[in-house]
């Protein structure tokens, strides 16, 4: 999967990987991937429910050995 705009957020605790990452979406336009990569354990749910809220589509949600990563689709 190719995205268009990568954003590293480890270490970070909620909220602060939510809103980065809609700083971030706010910078692409309708179509552009956005990729986030996440250490915080609530960040799982939390993405879910950012994408529910938001109408952005999560399409890609994984557990990596070291972090969680997360696919965008802006709206």
């Amino acid at each position: 999967m190719n995205f268009d705009k990568e954003i590293d957020t480890s270490g970070l605790n909620c909220p602060l990987p939510i809103l980065k990452a809609k700083k971030a979406l706010n910078d692409l336009t309708t179509g552009q991937l956005l990729k986030v990569i996440a250490t915080d354990p609530g960040s799982w749910r939390d993405f879910e429910a950012f994408a529910k809220q938001t109408g952005n589509e999560l399409v890609l949600q994984e557990k990596t050995d070291t972090a969680f990563v997360f696919g965008l689709k802006r709206r």
